[in-house]
């Protein structure tokens, strides 16, 4: 039985054009009209969540460090 070889077609890269350096900065602002922003109050409700999370998790670290700080001087330091 002969065997049977792909033969793949070469196909040539062609580079994108060249874009000038300066308009970088009119597809950003292109960009950011097509973002949805959200309301004042959707960002006040959002802001304070992130507040009050970040209060929390301090909170919980601040309690954690406490106990480990107790544990280490019971352990190491007699007391």
């Amino acid at each position: 039985m002969a065997s049977r070889t792909k033969r793949s077609k070469a196909r040539a890269v062609v580079a994108p054009a060249k874009k000038s350096k300066l308009s970088f900065f009119g597809d950003a602002f292109a960009e950011l009209k097509k973002v949805h922003w959200p309301t004042r109050q959707e960002a006040v409700r959002l802001s304070l969540m992130v507040l009050v999370i970040c209060v929390v998790v301090g909170a919980i670290l601040g309690v954690v460090d406490l106990g480990f700080s107790a544990l280490i001087k019971g352990l190491f330091l007699g007391g």
